[in-house]
């Protein structure tokens, strides 16, 4: 693109975006448009490559450089363009949610709505977020199975019976000490642990005092747990400030991290770290200004002081943004002298050595060619890290399943492969299967346990992918989406709404676009690995149910075999031709059998099968 060719740009503050064939390729904010994206055709390196390939720039006005500020880190969520500089891992990630109700409950998810709940994050991984939880749990008895709204209940869990719950799901529980409780969870997920030590010792005094030992034991322990989590010796750094972030930067090629540890009551709590891409020709500033635009944007308590390593172009800007989002002042800093030298020297030490270990990660895995060359067939804005495979398997429309499976780096993840029972079908039809499939699985409670994938691999033709188009419209999510046939291993490439890229080249069928790839080419042996395996696993979830299926109906004709030993069977033996190999001293010791049933039943099916 250029110059001439640019847009009468208004010189007021905005965002502009580059785009290539409609597909954003670079987005920028500026508090004087025209000024800034005139900078760009003037500067080499980086802002070189993308004003030479784009051939469209849109911009949007708007009333403030805050107001740009949010808007340009939306739309670079949204798009994730090819050089802005990326989380190589952006994906939704995890909060801790105290939900708004008389009697709260902290429960995991990856989304932040405007109910009136407090938000806690964000974490770094599922992982780090159920660590916490977890331990909260451990410590204070706040509800944890009834429900969301809370469903009264019957009687009691186990978790009331071990001390571990107030039960108000049974109206067991005071209304005042379930607050407390509540407001010392709070408390500790903000960072302020002393008060609740200090509560937590005064209340196991008073209730040693009144010789009720029990409860005396219980704070004991819970004391023991917060003060082992948040310690009581000081850290190697203090700051005078109390309650402050400082963030690390390191880089190498294209790679870089940034680590960010936060202290609250002059130590040092937690610590988030993230991995980015698309850095070899960018600054440490510019690292750091694409960290604080992805976390912060996010994260629901923000102190009143940041450290940086180095100050970037919109610091100023960010904390005036930060201030009014915490209701107070916040003030984003580099220090020169003193303790916070030493803070930021230590964060950017463990950000050196954590890009060193996920280098050394990524040197082991290969650096699989295949997601290289998926993300050049299809135009992706990245290469396509996880993938995730769906496919359908029936028999004369009975037992409608689908399978889904998830590849990370081109490897298999088994432990996040899921099986779906399509619901409300009682004849074959692919195409409502995949849309049933695909709808609750970006829809329902997988939504908030799973990340989003970066290319979703759908096992058919034209009809099935226009179905995932459809289901993901509806859902609300945009994920590029590539089909492949079984005929020839034909790529499917839908319409811009399932993937904002358009492969030149292609043959035009309707909406979406069919290539044909060389059986060698990596990308195509990455798809057909997927296709294979997520085949196989639909297919086999189709055969268990059909075997249990069989299994349930001949029970259901066995005289002296009722409910509740045919599901005890059924849980033992997978299939008839194991229940007839099995002898029968072994039928009798499944729980509920009995010597004369278990000769029973070895009687009939020896009859059956004669």
């Amino acid at each position: 693109m250029q110059l001439s060719a640019l847009p009468v740009l208004p010189q007021t503050s905005g965002v502009y975006i580059f785009r290539k064939r409609g597909t954003p390729i670079y987005i920028g904010k500026a508090n004087n448009l025209q000024s800034r994206v005139t900078q760009h055709f003037k500067a080499g390196g980086k802002s070189g490559k993308f004003t030479a390939l784009a051939d469209e720039l849109d911009f949007i006005v708007t009333r403030g450089e805050i107001e740009a500020l949010v808007l340009e880190a939306n739309l670079i969520k949204q798009h994730r363009p090819h050089y802005n500089v990326l989380l190589k891992d952006d994906k939704h990630y995890p909060f801790l949610k105290l939900t708004n109700e008389p009697f709260p409950m902290l429960v995991v998810t990856r989304r932040v709505l405007k109910d009136g709940a407090s938000y806690y994050g964000p974490y770094p991984d599922a992982s780090a977020v159920r660590r916490v939880k977890n331990l909260i749990d451990t410590m204070f008895n706040l509800r944890k199975n009834s429900g969301l709204p809370m469903q009264r209940k019957p009687r009691p869990c186990l978790n009331y019976h071990m001390g571990r719950c107030l039960a108000p799901c049974i109206g067991a529980a005071d209304p005042d000490a379930y607050a407390a409780t509540v407001e010392d969870v709070r408390a500790l997920l903000e960072g302020r642990a002393a008060g609740v030590m200090a509560r937590l010792k005064e209340t196991m005094t008073q209730a040693a005092q009144a010789q009720d030992f029990e409860q005396a034991a219980r704070l004991r322990d819970r004391y023991r747990a917060v003060e082992k989590l948040f310690g009581t010796e000081q850290h190697a750094f203090v700051s005078e400030e109390t309650d402050l972030d400082f963030l690390g930067v390191a880089q190498a090629g294209e790679y870089a991290m940034v680590q960010l540890f936060r202290m609250r009551g002059g130590r040092v709590l937690g610590r988030d770290k993230r991995f980015l891409t698309g850095a070899e020709e960018s600054s440490a500033a510019e690292v750091l200004a694409a960290f604080v635009q992805d976390y912060y944007t996010q994260a629901t308590h923000i102190p009143p002081l940041i450290l940086l390593p180095a100050a970037f172009e919109d610091t100023a800007l960010w904390g005036r943004f930060l201030s009014e989002k915490a209701g107070r002042k916040v003030s984003m800093r580099t220090p020169q002298r003193g303790d916070k030298v030493d803070l930021l020297e230590m964060a950017s030490r463990n950000a050196a050595q954590g890009l060193e270990s996920e280098l050394a990660v990524l040197e082991r895995r290969g650096d699989h060619p295949g997601l290289d060359a998926l993300r050049e067939v299809l135009a992706l804005p990245e290469r396509p890290w996880r993938i995730e495979a769906y496919d359908n398997s029936n028999l004369f429309g009975t037992h409608i399943v689908s399978g889904m499976v998830v590849l990370e780096g081109g490897r298999a993840r088994r432990g996040e492969y899921r099986r779906f029972k399509v619901r409300g079908l009682d004849h074959p039809d692919d195409y409502a299967a995949m849309h049933q499939t695909l709808y609750r699985r970006f829809t329902g409670s997988l939504s908030d346990k799973l990340p989003l994938p970066d290319l979703l691999l759908i096992d058919g033709g034209r009809g099935q992918v226009s179905a995932a188009v459809q289901a993901l419209k509806e859902a609300g999510v945009q994920i590029p989406v590539v089909g492949l046939a079984k005929r020839e291993e034909r790529l499917i490439l839908p319409g811009p709404y399932g993937a904002q890229w358009w492969l030149e080249g292609g043959t035009e069928v309707g909406t979406n676009r069919e290539v044909l790839l060389p059986q060698t080419h990596p990308a195509l042996r990455v798809l057909i690995y997927a296709r294979d395996e997520v085949h196989h696993y639909a297919v086999s979830y189709n055969r268990k149910l059909r075997g249990e299926g069989m299994l349930r109906s001949v029970f259901d004709d066995l005289p002296g075999i009722g409910p509740k030993r045919r599901d005890a069977l059924l849980e033992h033996y997978t299939s008839l031709e194991a229940l007839q190999e099995a002898p029968v001293s072994d039928i009798a010791r499944v729980p509920g059998m009995s010597l004369r049933a278990a000769e029973a039943v070895k009687a009939f099916l020896t009859q059956r099968s004669a």
